[in-house]
């Protein structure tokens, strides 16, 4: 019995799309379909989004790179409303749509989209009151220090985001001063990625001094940030009080041999830690 279906980069078009449609409405087996870059559009979406008030089995459905818009995004986001799909991967153009989603999606990748800070408010702000979301990603958006801060305020009330990444965002310095203010407060994210937001030494800093009190934190990437020696020494200052992370990611940030000692000091007292640098 068929259970998963994978169909990426097969230009099925939406007219494919709708066919997919037509046979999910009936399919009781099927738990996964990846439809990744197949230009369905907005009205092979309307086609699956309808497929989706009906369908009762489907649990993982992945969309990335399919051109379905702002429309596409709203009858996806109306369709489960419906439907039980508890992953759905959206590497699409959606904004406004995003504080309509339900409560029932438990991952949402929303990857290089050209989000700006608007369409983060509104991720944002369904992140405030959302109670499954687990695994959110932003990875190569143009969320910007304005743009993070909504997220950060988010993150202030949301009690069940566990993974976040924000990777190749421009959020700099000021961006990781309104993250720490966050980590400080939350206690259920477990793994950030921050890999090339160019945070600078500063920027390190103010995540350094949050991990004092974070306790929840396992897993922080860091790579490509400019930190530098001096960011580096805040980190590893650090470590000597967080006994919670064990997977520590620093690649590419200027750090000498003496900074790479003192970390691999750091790891002698804490053997449950990895680096990478």
């Amino acid at each position: 019995t068929l259970t998963t279906l994978y169909l990426r980069e097969n230009q099925i078009g939406q007219y494919g799309a709708r066919h997919i449609a037509e046979a999910l409405k009936t399919n009781r087996t099927l738990a996964t379909l990846g439809l990744e870059q197949n230009q369905i559009g907005q009205k092979g979406t309307e086609y699956i989004a309808d497929a989706l008030q009906v369908n009762e089995t489907l649990n993982i459905l992945s969309l990335d790179q399919n051109q379905i818009g702002q429309q596409g995004a709203q009858q996806i986001a109306d369709a489960v409303k419906i439907n039980q799909v508890t992953n759905v991967n959206l590497h699409i153009d959606i904004t406004y749509y995003c504080d309509r989603s339900i409560q029932t999606l438990t991952i949402l990748y929303l990857n290089e989209n050209q989000i700006e800070q608007q369409g983060i408010k509104h991720i944002a702000n369904a992140i405030k009151i959302n109670k499954t979301i687990t695994d959110l990603g932003l990875k190569q958006n143009q969320i910007g220090q304005e743009g993070v801060q909504y997220l950060a305020d988010a993150l202030k009330m949301n009690k069940t985001l566990t993974d976040l990444g924000l990777q190749q965002n421009l959020i700099a310095q000021e961006g990781a001063q309104y993250i720490a203010d966050a980590l400080r407060i939350n206690q259920t994210l477990t793994v950030l990625g921050l890999q090339q937001n160019h945070i600078g030494p500063l920027g390190a800093q103010c995540i350094a001094d949050a991990l004092k009190t974070n306790r929840t934190l396992t897993a922080l990437y860091l790579g490509e940030n400019q930190i530098g020696q001096q960011g580096a020494q805040h980190i590893v200052d650090v470590l000597k009080i967080n006994r919670t992370l064990i997977n520590l990611r620093l690649e590419k940030n200027d750090i000498d041999q003496e900074g790479i000692q003192r970390m691999q000091q750091s790891l002698k007292l804490n053997k449950f830690l990895t680096i990478a640098w």
